[in-house]
């Protein structure tokens, strides 16, 4: 089976069903219904028009279940509407997709989840790890979502700001887990930049190329992550870090702010230092205070304490960390971070051992766990 097909076609589908009067929660369980079938025959017997088959197959799948509900006089109407065989129009609806899973009707926290769950192809663990809860509360609010839209006509998109979170965490998702989702990502918020007049659809953009510019250099042979001050600046993309930059300054200079805008300008000043020791980290703290104010977000913070740990000293970083809420997520990892540059090993060699036991990921707990072991080495061959 072909994933990469599956997951490009998939939006394509559901949203020939919700043109057809489907509602979302029912097409989403119909287009499933319809991927499993593709599963089970495709690698014996693949369509010719794998589109075509799975609209057709889905369509089918959603009438049989609509027959079985009370209002079934009324739904078998649409049994005439049933595609005629042929192969599918090939038109790109993933970006009218995610505005349509950003409803009026729902809150943003919920559309992003809905959308990263029945479009990005995400698991309700991986969006439950991007919004900091646990996977049954995520699970809770999924459900919830279905049920508010269940039975709503798609016929009222939702905001960009929605769409714009949406597209972002689809990027991490795909920059740093377990599904590769960082093109797509940036195919999208291009379209999106090329039909909406909006200075954050240029921050987001910006910053998604700033970002992926760095991605060959994230990761050693071995698959370990190498962090940002230890990358071989080389292998960064120079040409997606000069467009980013160019499409960053022209958002800039509309001078309508945004928090995208704000990290996109982190991103370009970490891009533009030839050397790590030559990072502007005062001009970077100046962007952190713009965009906590933006924002609010403690993570902003978590951030933000770093780089006051690098213009000012690791002391001064430790305090800002100490304001903060130590059981957010690589709280105890930034601890360890500046208590080793302030010369603390011992602690930070702890600490690290204790992040370790915290991350979300194999490969950070696994550089988490060199770290300690580094610095526990360091102070075995000085007793």
């Amino acid at each position: 089976m072909d994933e990469a097909l599956i997951r490009s076609l998939t939006p394509g589908v559901l949203t020939a069903l919700v043109r057809r009067g489907a509602d979302f929660a029912a097409a989403e369980d119909a287009v499933q219904d319809a991927l499993v079938e593709a599963v089970r025959g495709w690698p014996d017997d693949p369509p010719r028009d794998p589109k075509g088959w799975l609209v057709t197959v889905a369509w089918r799948r959603f009438l049989d279940a609509a027959r079985a509900d009370t209002a079934r006089r009324r739904r078998e109407d649409r049994v005439e509407e049933e595609p005629a065989p042929g192969p599918a129009p090939g038109v790109d609806d993933t970006l009218q997709l995610y505005f349509l899973c950003a409803h009026p009707s729902l809150t943003p926290s919920s559309a992003v989840a809905l959308t990263l769950r029945a479009v990005g192809g995400l698991t309700t663990r991986q969006i439950a790890r991007a919004y900091l809860v646990p996977e049954a509360t995520m699970a809770q609010r999924i459900s919830r979502a279905k049920r508010t839209v269940s039975g709503v006509r798609f016929d009222r998109p939702g905001d960009v700001a929605t769409v714009l979170r949406v597209l972002y965490l689809v990027f991490n998702e795909g920059y740093s887990g377990d599904v590769d989702l960082a093109a797509e990502a940036i195919r999208l918020t291009r379209q999106l930049a090329t039909s909406v007049d909006h200075p954050e659809v240029a921050g987001l953009l910006a910053l998604m190329l700033l970002h992926h510019a760095r991605r060959a250099a994230r990761t050693a042979p071995d698959g370990s992550l190498v962090p940002l001050a230890e990358q071989d600046r080389g292998r960064w993309d120079t040409v997606s870090i000069a467009e980013g930059v160019r499409i960053l300054q022209a958002a800039l200079a509309r001078d309508r702010l945004g928090e995208f805008q704000a990290q996109a300008a982190i991103a370009a000043l970490h891009a533009d230092a030839p050397t790590a020791g030559e990072t502007d980290w005062v001009q970077i703290v100046e962007w952190y205070d713009e965009l906590a104010r933006l924002t609010d977000n403690p993570v902003v913070r978590l951030n933000r304490a770093v780089a006051v740990g690098e213009a000012d000293g690791p002391r001064a970083g430790l305090a800002e960390l100490a304001a903060l809420d130590d059981t957010l997520p690589r709280h105890t990892a930034v601890a360890a971070y500046l208590h080793e540059r302030d010369g603390d090993l011992d602690t930070a060699a702890r600490l690290y051992a204790e992040a370790a036991h915290k991350a979300p990921d194999l490969a950070e707990r696994d550089h988490l766990v060199r770290q300690a072991a580094r610095l526990n080495s360091r102070h075995r061959q000085r007793c």
